[in-house]
């Protein structure tokens, strides 16, 4: 990077840094998604069982008989919680983006106006 402004060094920098974010706010992201997609279909197969009939929960490491009245609330309560959290994750996730490319643009505008190509990868 020699040759080039401490300004653009530094935006540069802060586009690594947004994209390293990104990364780990995707993986978050798709952690919860997995975990709200098993909840769901938990509910789904609850669906189709008697009233009557023993139902499991894991508590930790021990598996516990529930009512199914109470693992079906204690499902649906889990399911919204995963999709509050995603949504959260969505609303970062547009944030930064954003972000990412206003700074990208910056960073081509200013390498572009000294006649310099950005480097491959960095962007």
């Amino acid at each position: 990077m020699n040759g080039i402004s401490p300004k653009v060094q530094n935006q540069v920098a802060m586009l690594q840094q947004i994209q390293q974010q990104l990364q780990t706010l995707l993986g978050q992201k798709a952690q919860y998604e997995m975990a709200a997609r098993e909840a769901r279909r938990a509910l789904e197969e609850l669906a189709d069982i008697p009233e009557d009939h023993a139902v499991y929960m894991s508590v930790g490491s021990v598996m516990m008989q529930k009512k199914k009245e109470a693992v079906e609330k204690n499902l649906n309560e889990k399911v919204e919680s995963l999709d509050l959290r995603v949504k959260s994750l969505e609303k970062q996730e547009k944030m930064l983006q954003g972000k990412f490319e206003q700074l990208q643009a910056q960073v081509k505008q200013a390498l572009d106006g000294r006649g310099q190509a950005p480097m491959p990868g960095a962007l």
